[in-house]
């Protein structure tokens, strides 16, 4: 049996980060990634095969409380789902590290402040090169250095709308967008800001994605090796349950185990508790790490809502995710409670509506469906999703995922759809015509779409109320860490993507440190070559 020094299960933001992190050490590393690497195709930029056939979406079946099947909007490749996301790269806000309460429930604190986060947050967003302006928002907490890079500019359907907002007395900002602009001098491929980003694979590998800023620079140094399409099915240990022992992999059809001094979990979510809940051994009789019973519990995933609002001009904007508002982040008008943010997402296309509302844009030409595509500016609301119990990843008698899932938090997200459709209403936008767009891909939101999953393996202090302790580190197992979105207690109401890549560098320094190799050894470079 091969051994390393280190394993990470998953190449997403944080596994992905983690393994850049680590690379310059001279440790020994294995990325195990279940999927391959995504191919680079025509078909990356086409909406009928993203939205309409679901090209790049993971033929799993999951199932919900009720035990019935849907299939997950989950992307298993090189990269994991960043290779997909929008790259809408956000901290989140210093309050949302504290104990917040919310209309109908309460954000609980995290057993981190925001200032033992910053600095991984600044080297996060060097990595990931994002492009943003310092000072716009109001709910922006503080930062020890600016942007990389400035922020991208709106074009002008965009900026009009930045500008009627501000006059209106509000306080739009430049989203912070990971993407590569030529203003970086960078010799390889550069986003030319098409329409096909949110959403869909990026060919030219311009978005900030972690297979092209966390994977492919790792693999630049000889101890890191990556093997693709390894699928872990189980984690064992060792007589007494303190560490694990064996990594045990599903590949190319046929099973192969590896050992390492550390191992690193970074499945997603769902996928992560779903492996430590298969892994249940004498000693972890109701799962790998799941003494406190909290493995799967407290998922969450965003109470979102996809807008589109018909303007009364057409609205030529090619690359709209540009702006953002967090006027309402924390409270909104005669409602003292957060209610969430908003920013924009993808252009609409008309194969989008057939994608995600197939039975309703049956009869519809396409000509009608392109002219609503036209004239439409689309949004994205996102309402802190409240850690609940009983939401919660178990397994079905086959292993493979159950989902319990209710709404946690549905008066800040009805006012906050109401406070756009108000605020719109006195821009030029046909308040009476916004239409729903319940998920990116799909129709299916309230189960189906897993894109921002954080929670069911939560971190603290108490090991009776977590799994995880400060470092990311199992409360039972010496060896054992997880380090994608599953460590969140709360999720606050931007994407999380950052917040991942963050802490899987502050995990990566304690990592180094425990191996007795140097920290701060990961630089602002650039990606690697491409494939």
């Amino acid at each position: 049996m091969e051994s390393y020094d280190v394993i990470i299960i998953g190449t997403g933001a944080g596994g992905g980060t983690l393994a850049r992190h680590l690379a310059p050490s001279g440790k020994r590393v294995l990325l195990l990634e279940r999927g391959s690497w995504l191919p680079r195709e025509p078909a990356n930029w086409s909406a009928a095969d993203v939205f309409i056939d679901n090209r790049y979406i993971s033929p799993d079946t999951w199932y919900d409380s009720g035990g019935k099947p849907f299939q997950p909007q989950v992307h298993y490749f090189v990269g994991g789902a960043t290779k997909l996301y929008g790259a809408a790269l956000y901290r989140l806000r210093r309050e949302d590290f504290g104990e917040l309460r919310h209309h109908d429930g309460i954000s609980p604190a995290w057993p981190i402040g925001y200032e033992q986060m910053e600095p991984y947050y600044t080297l996060a967003e060097q990595l990931y090169q994002v492009h943003g302006a310092r000072g716009e928002d109001p709910t922006e907490p503080p930062a020890s250095a600016d942007y990389p890079f400035p922020a991208v500019s709106h074009e002008p359907r965009i900026q009009q709308l930045s500008d009627d907002l501000a006059k209106a007395g509000y306080h739009p900002f430049h989203a912070p967008c990971g993407i590569r602009l030529n203003e970086a001098n960078m010799p390889y491929s550069v986003c030319v800001r098409c329409t096909s980003c949110d959403g869909f694979p990026c060919p030219l590998h311009a978005k900030s994605d972690a297979e092209v800023f966390g994977v492919r620079p790792a693999l630049e140094h000889p101890n890191v090796t990556l093997l693709t399409s390894a699928h872990v099915i189980r984690l064992e240990t060792n007589p007494q349950g303190t560490a694990v022992t064996t990594v045990v992999v599903e590949h190319e059809g046929h099973e192969e185990r590896y050992a390492a001094d550390i191992v690193v979990v970074s499945a997603g979510a769902a996928n992560s508790a779903k492996l430590l809940l298969r892994s249940a051994n004498d000693k972890h009789p109701n799962g790998l790490a799941n003494g406190s019973d909290q493995v799967g519990r407290n998922y969450m995933f965003h109470d979102s809502q996809a807008v589109l609002a018909l303007s009364k001009e057409p609205n030529p904007t090619v690359f709209q995710k540009t702006l953002g508002v967090n006027d309402f982040y924390f409270r909104g008008p005669d409602f003292d409670y957060p209610m969430g943010n908003i920013q924009m997402i993808g252009k609409s296309q008309a194969d989008m509506f057939r994608g995600e509302k197939p039975i309703a844009t049956m009869l519809a030409p396409t000509w009608a469906l392109a002219d609503v595509a036209r004239h439409a500016v689309d949004f994205w609301l996102s309402t802190e999703d409240l850690p609940l119990p009983e939401n919660r990843v178990t397994l079905t008698e086959d292993g493979n995922v159950r989902l319990t899932y209710r709404q946690s938090n549905p008066t800040a997200a009805d006012r906050l759809y109401h406070q756009l459709k108000s605020m719109l209403g006195h821009l030029g936008m046909h308040s009476g015509h916004l239409f729903h767009r319940w998920a990116y891909m799909k129709s299916e939101i309230p189960v189906a779409g897993v894109a921002h999953q954080a929670g069911t393996c939560r971190f603290g202090t108490d090991p009776a109320a977590s799994v995880l302790d400060t470092d990311c580190r199992a409360h039972e197992l010496d060896n054992l860490y997880v380090v994608d979105t599953s460590f969140f207690p709360s999720i606050g109401a931007v994407n999380p993507a950052l917040t991942a890549m963050a802490n899987a560098l502050r995990v990566g320094d304690h990592l180094l440190r425990r191996l007795g190799a140097a920290t701060g050894a990961t630089t602002a470079a650039g990606p690697g070559g491409t494939r």
